[in-house]
Protein backbone atom coordinates (compact mmCIF):
# COMPACT_ATOMS: atom_id res chain seq x y z
CA UNK A 1 0.00 0.00 0.00
CA UNK A 2 2.55 2.51 1.10
CA UNK A 3 4.47 1.86 -2.45
CA UNK A 4 1.12 2.32 -4.58
CA UNK A 5 0.70 5.66 -2.62
CA UNK A 6 4.24 6.75 -3.03
CA UNK A 7 3.71 5.75 -7.07
CA UNK A 8 0.54 7.73 -6.87
CA UNK A 9 1.87 10.93 -5.20
CA UNK A 10 4.75 10.82 -7.87
CA UNK A 11 2.79 10.46 -10.80
CA UNK A 12 0.35 13.60 -9.74
CA UNK A 13 3.66 15.42 -8.42
CA UNK A 14 4.82 14.82 -12.44
CA UNK A 15 1.25 15.99 -13.41
CA UNK A 16 1.72 19.30 -11.60
CA UNK A 17 5.33 19.85 -13.03
CA UNK A 18 3.69 20.25 -16.77
CA UNK A 19 2.63 23.76 -15.58
CA UNK A 20 6.55 25.12 -14.97
CA UNK A 21 7.12 23.32 -18.53
CA UNK A 22 4.91 25.44 -20.09
CA UNK A 23 6.16 28.38 -18.59
CA UNK A 24 9.82 27.14 -19.20
CA UNK A 25 9.10 25.96 -23.19
CA UNK A 26 9.26 29.21 -25.66
CA UNK A 27 7.44 27.75 -27.75
CA UNK A 28 3.72 28.93 -29.14
CA UNK A 29 0.80 26.40 -27.36
CA UNK A 30 -0.09 24.93 -30.59
CA UNK A 31 3.61 23.81 -31.93
CA UNK A 32 4.16 22.93 -28.46
CA UNK A 33 1.17 20.48 -27.65
CA UNK A 34 1.78 18.52 -31.23
CA UNK A 35 5.86 18.24 -30.52
CA UNK A 36 4.44 16.48 -26.98
CA UNK A 37 1.78 14.10 -28.50
CA UNK A 38 4.42 13.46 -31.17
CA UNK A 39 7.11 12.33 -28.38
CA UNK A 40 4.42 11.39 -26.46
CA UNK A 41 2.78 8.47 -29.18
CA UNK A 42 6.52 7.35 -29.90
CA UNK A 43 7.42 6.60 -26.22
CA UNK A 44 3.90 5.08 -25.79
CA UNK A 45 4.36 2.74 -28.99
CA UNK A 46 8.20 1.82 -27.19
CA UNK A 47 6.17 0.59 -24.24
CA UNK A 48 3.59 -0.92 -25.54
CA UNK A 49 5.90 -2.84 -27.43
CA UNK A 50 8.12 -4.02 -24.84
CA UNK A 51 4.93 -5.21 -22.85
CA UNK A 52 3.30 -6.98 -25.71
CA UNK A 53 0.33 -4.58 -25.28
CA UNK A 54 0.43 -2.89 -28.95
CA UNK A 55 -2.69 -4.26 -30.48
CA UNK A 56 -4.61 -3.06 -33.61
CA UNK A 57 -8.17 -1.86 -33.95
CA UNK A 58 -11.30 -1.41 -36.05
CA UNK A 59 -11.77 1.74 -38.34
CA UNK A 60 -14.98 2.27 -36.00
CA UNK A 61 -13.16 2.48 -32.96
CA UNK A 62 -10.40 4.50 -33.95
CA UNK A 63 -13.18 6.91 -35.38
CA UNK A 64 -14.08 7.24 -31.78
CA UNK A 65 -10.61 7.87 -30.36
CA UNK A 66 -9.84 10.56 -32.75
CA UNK A 67 -12.87 12.10 -31.72
CA UNK A 68 -11.50 12.16 -27.95
CA UNK A 69 -8.46 12.90 -29.04
CA UNK A 70 -8.88 15.47 -30.74
CA UNK A 71 -10.69 17.03 -27.41
CA UNK A 72 -7.89 16.00 -26.19
CA UNK A 73 -5.63 18.32 -28.26
CA UNK A 74 -7.87 21.81 -27.72
CA UNK A 75 -7.84 20.93 -24.05
CA UNK A 76 -4.27 21.06 -23.85
CA UNK A 77 -3.83 23.72 -26.15
CA UNK A 78 -6.32 25.45 -23.48
CA UNK A 79 -4.62 24.63 -21.08
CA UNK A 80 -0.65 25.75 -22.31
CA UNK A 81 -2.46 28.53 -23.73
CA UNK A 82 -3.75 29.49 -20.35
CA UNK A 83 0.08 29.42 -19.10
CA UNK A 84 1.08 31.38 -21.50
CA UNK A 85 -1.40 34.16 -21.40
CA UNK A 86 -1.74 34.22 -17.31
CA UNK A 87 0.80 31.92 -15.72
CA UNK A 88 1.28 28.57 -14.44
CA UNK A 89 -0.68 28.86 -11.01
CA UNK A 90 -3.58 30.37 -12.50
CA UNK A 91 -3.72 27.63 -15.04
CA UNK A 92 -3.66 24.81 -12.94
CA UNK A 93 -6.36 26.74 -10.74
CA UNK A 94 -8.14 27.36 -13.25
CA UNK A 95 -8.87 23.36 -13.63
CA UNK A 96 -10.51 23.17 -10.61
CA UNK A 97 -13.53 24.28 -12.04
CA UNK A 98 -13.83 21.02 -14.29
CA UNK A 99 -15.83 19.59 -10.55
CA UNK A 100 -18.88 22.02 -11.71
CA UNK A 101 -19.10 21.44 -15.15
CA UNK A 102 -18.86 17.03 -14.16
CA UNK A 103 -21.50 18.04 -11.78
CA UNK A 104 -23.67 19.18 -14.70
CA UNK A 105 -23.04 17.32 -17.54
CA UNK A 106 -22.53 13.73 -16.03
CA UNK A 107 -26.44 12.96 -15.35
CA UNK A 108 -27.03 14.64 -18.33
CA UNK A 109 -24.22 11.88 -20.11
CA UNK A 110 -24.90 9.24 -18.84
CA UNK A 111 -28.72 9.11 -17.67
CA UNK A 112 -28.34 9.79 -13.59
CA UNK A 113 -29.74 12.21 -11.28
CA UNK A 114 -28.08 14.76 -10.38
CA UNK A 115 -25.31 14.88 -6.96
CA UNK A 116 -26.56 18.50 -5.60
CA UNK A 117 -23.98 18.37 -3.45
CA UNK A 118 -21.31 18.41 -5.97
CA UNK A 119 -23.09 20.97 -8.01
CA UNK A 120 -22.69 22.97 -4.58
CA UNK A 121 -19.18 21.86 -4.26
CA UNK A 122 -18.45 22.89 -7.64
CA UNK A 123 -19.79 26.43 -7.23
CA UNK A 124 -17.88 27.04 -4.34
CA UNK A 125 -14.97 26.32 -6.81
CA UNK A 126 -16.41 28.37 -9.64
CA UNK A 127 -16.48 31.29 -7.09
CA UNK A 128 -12.88 31.33 -6.44
CA UNK A 129 -12.23 31.49 -10.14
CA UNK A 130 -14.10 34.61 -10.04
CA UNK A 131 -12.32 36.16 -7.13
CA UNK A 132 -9.06 35.19 -9.23
CA UNK A 133 -10.58 36.42 -12.09
CA UNK A 134 -11.64 39.63 -10.18
CA UNK A 135 -8.59 40.57 -8.78
CA UNK A 136 -6.21 39.40 -11.00
CA UNK A 137 -7.92 41.12 -14.72
CA UNK A 138 -4.51 41.04 -16.49
CA UNK A 139 -4.86 37.44 -17.06
CA UNK A 140 -8.81 37.61 -17.86
CA UNK A 141 -7.79 35.56 -21.78
CA UNK A 142 -5.43 33.30 -19.96
CA UNK A 143 -8.12 32.78 -17.18
CA UNK A 144 -10.32 31.94 -19.90
CA UNK A 145 -8.50 29.74 -21.43
CA UNK A 146 -7.90 27.24 -18.47
CA UNK A 147 -11.70 27.27 -18.10
CA UNK A 148 -12.72 26.31 -21.35
CA UNK A 149 -9.48 23.52 -20.95
CA UNK A 150 -11.26 22.20 -17.31
CA UNK A 151 -14.66 22.38 -19.59
CA UNK A 152 -12.72 20.12 -22.17
CA UNK A 153 -11.30 17.78 -19.78
CA UNK A 154 -14.53 17.24 -18.66
CA UNK A 155 -15.99 15.96 -21.86
CA UNK A 156 -13.44 13.55 -22.96
CA UNK A 157 -13.33 12.27 -19.57
CA UNK A 158 -17.18 11.30 -19.70
CA UNK A 159 -16.66 10.06 -23.25
CA UNK A 160 -14.08 8.10 -21.94
CA UNK A 161 -16.34 6.51 -19.44
CA UNK A 162 -18.61 4.95 -22.27
CA UNK A 163 -16.01 3.43 -23.80
CA UNK A 164 -13.41 1.65 -20.82
CA UNK A 165 -14.85 -1.61 -20.38
CA UNK A 166 -14.13 -2.22 -24.45
CA UNK A 167 -9.79 -1.32 -24.08
CA UNK A 168 -7.26 -1.71 -21.53
CA UNK A 169 -5.88 1.42 -20.06
CA UNK A 170 -2.61 1.75 -21.58
CA UNK A 171 -3.47 1.19 -25.21
CA UNK A 172 -6.49 3.72 -24.90
CA UNK A 173 -4.38 6.16 -23.98
CA UNK A 174 -1.82 5.95 -26.62
CA UNK A 175 -4.66 5.65 -29.44
CA UNK A 176 -6.20 8.63 -28.11
CA UNK A 177 -2.88 10.98 -28.12
CA UNK A 178 -2.07 9.28 -31.39
CA UNK A 179 -5.33 10.79 -32.69
CA UNK A 180 -4.41 14.21 -30.97
CA UNK A 181 -1.38 14.31 -32.92
CA UNK A 182 -3.47 12.88 -36.18
CA UNK A 183 -5.80 15.87 -35.16
CA UNK A 184 -3.22 18.67 -34.82
CA UNK A 185 -1.16 17.49 -38.08
CA UNK A 186 -4.41 17.91 -39.79
CA UNK A 187 -4.24 21.56 -38.60
CA UNK A 188 -1.06 22.44 -38.67
CA UNK A 189 -1.43 24.22 -42.46
CA UNK A 190 -4.55 26.09 -41.53
CA UNK A 191 -2.54 27.20 -38.27
CA UNK A 192 0.01 28.27 -40.28
CA UNK A 193 -1.99 30.36 -42.61
CA UNK A 194 -3.19 32.56 -40.03
CA UNK A 195 -0.57 32.82 -37.85
CA UNK A 196 2.68 32.33 -40.24
CA UNK A 197 4.56 34.25 -37.34
CA UNK A 198 4.25 31.39 -34.95
CA UNK A 199 7.95 28.94 -35.27
CA UNK A 200 7.66 25.50 -34.85
CA UNK A 201 11.17 25.32 -34.18
CA UNK A 202 12.31 24.92 -30.33
CA UNK A 203 14.87 26.90 -29.09
CA UNK A 204 17.31 26.81 -26.19
CA UNK A 205 16.84 23.92 -23.99
CA UNK A 206 12.98 23.47 -25.42
CA UNK A 207 14.20 19.88 -26.63
CA UNK A 208 14.93 19.14 -23.51
CA UNK A 209 11.38 20.45 -21.73
CA UNK A 210 9.37 18.72 -24.32
CA UNK A 211 11.36 15.26 -23.32
CA UNK A 212 10.46 15.47 -20.09
CA UNK A 213 6.95 16.77 -20.02
CA UNK A 214 6.40 13.83 -23.14
CA UNK A 215 8.34 11.01 -21.55
CA UNK A 216 7.88 11.29 -18.14
CA UNK A 217 4.78 13.84 -16.95
CA UNK A 218 2.67 11.72 -19.73
CA UNK A 219 4.22 8.68 -20.27
CA UNK A 220 5.46 7.66 -17.25
CA UNK A 221 3.21 9.70 -14.91
CA UNK A 222 0.51 7.52 -16.27
CA UNK A 223 2.05 4.23 -15.49
CA UNK A 224 2.82 5.21 -12.09
CA UNK A 225 -0.63 5.68 -11.84
CA UNK A 226 -2.10 2.67 -13.35
CA UNK A 227 0.35 0.27 -11.27
CA UNK A 228 -0.70 2.36 -7.98
CA UNK A 229 -4.69 2.41 -8.94
CA UNK A 230 -4.35 -1.49 -8.39
CA UNK A 231 -4.12 -1.06 -5.11
CA UNK A 232 -5.45 2.17 -3.82
CA UNK A 233 -9.06 3.07 -3.14
CA UNK A 234 -11.46 5.40 -4.87
CA UNK A 235 -11.19 7.81 -1.86
CA UNK A 236 -7.36 7.78 -1.47
CA UNK A 237 -6.99 8.22 -5.26
CA UNK A 238 -9.19 11.35 -5.74
CA UNK A 239 -7.77 12.96 -2.29
CA UNK A 240 -3.79 12.24 -4.36
CA UNK A 241 -4.98 13.55 -7.79
CA UNK A 242 -7.08 16.74 -6.32
CA UNK A 243 -3.80 17.51 -5.08
CA UNK A 244 -2.38 18.26 -8.74
CA UNK A 245 -3.11 22.32 -8.28
CA UNK A 246 -1.47 22.25 -5.15
CA UNK A 247 2.07 21.05 -6.19
CA UNK A 248 1.58 22.51 -9.38
CA UNK A 249 1.76 26.23 -7.66
CA UNK A 250 4.49 25.67 -5.23
CA UNK A 251 6.35 24.12 -8.37
CA UNK A 252 5.66 27.19 -9.83
CA UNK A 253 6.36 29.30 -6.78
CA UNK A 254 9.56 27.42 -6.31
CA UNK A 255 11.16 27.69 -10.29
CA UNK A 256 9.61 30.68 -11.38
CA UNK A 257 8.67 32.87 -8.59
CA UNK A 258 4.94 32.96 -9.56
CA UNK A 259 4.43 34.43 -5.68
CA UNK A 260 5.52 37.97 -6.69
CA UNK A 261 2.97 38.10 -9.36
CA UNK A 262 -0.12 36.93 -7.24
CA UNK A 263 -1.89 39.51 -5.45
CA UNK A 264 -4.59 37.89 -2.25
CA UNK A 265 -7.29 38.00 -4.84
CA UNK A 266 -5.52 34.96 -6.06
CA UNK A 267 -4.89 33.84 -2.19
CA UNK A 268 -8.61 33.81 -2.00
CA UNK A 269 -9.67 32.04 -5.11
CA UNK A 270 -7.90 29.24 -4.21
CA UNK A 271 -8.61 28.90 -0.73
CA UNK A 272 -12.40 28.79 -1.91
CA UNK A 273 -11.29 25.99 -4.76
CA UNK A 274 -9.37 24.17 -1.89
CA UNK A 275 -12.78 23.84 0.61
CA UNK A 276 -14.24 22.47 -2.26
CA UNK A 277 -11.17 19.88 -2.60
CA UNK A 278 -11.82 18.86 0.61
CA UNK A 279 -15.37 18.28 1.23
CA UNK A 280 -15.51 16.69 -2.16
CA UNK A 281 -12.81 14.06 -1.14
CA UNK A 282 -14.28 13.66 2.56
CA UNK A 283 -18.09 13.26 0.75
CA UNK A 284 -16.23 10.66 -1.14
CA UNK A 285 -15.45 8.64 1.89
CA UNK A 286 -18.80 6.63 2.80
CA UNK A 287 -19.14 5.81 -0.96
CA UNK A 288 -16.76 3.68 -1.89
CA UNK A 289 -17.38 0.32 -3.71
CA UNK A 290 -15.71 -1.22 -6.10
CA UNK A 291 -18.11 -0.48 -9.03
CA UNK A 292 -17.27 3.34 -8.29
CA UNK A 293 -13.50 2.69 -7.66
CA UNK A 294 -13.50 1.16 -11.63
CA UNK A 295 -15.56 4.41 -12.98
CA UNK A 296 -13.18 6.45 -10.62
CA UNK A 297 -9.58 5.59 -11.91
CA UNK A 298 -10.58 5.75 -15.50
CA UNK A 299 -10.47 9.86 -15.10
CA UNK A 300 -6.85 9.15 -14.61
CA UNK A 301 -6.28 7.93 -18.36
CA UNK A 302 -4.93 11.73 -19.82
CA UNK A 303 -3.93 13.93 -17.24
CA UNK A 304 -2.23 17.08 -17.68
Amino acid sequence: MKEALLKMHLAVFLWGFTGVLGRLITLNEFPLVWYRVLLSSLFFVAVLYYKKELKLITLKQFGRFFIIGAIIALHWCCFFGAIKYSNASIALVCLSTASIFTAILEPVALRTKFNYKEVLLGLIALLGVYFIYHFEFEYAFGIGLGVMAALLSTIFTLMNKKIVNDFKPRPMAFYEIFSAFLFLSLLTPLFMQYFPEVSFRPMGYDWLWLVILSLFCTVWGQSLALDALKKLSTFTTVLAVNLEPVYGVILAIIFLNENKELGWGFVLGVSLIAISVVLHSISMLPKENKFKQRLSVKRLFIRK
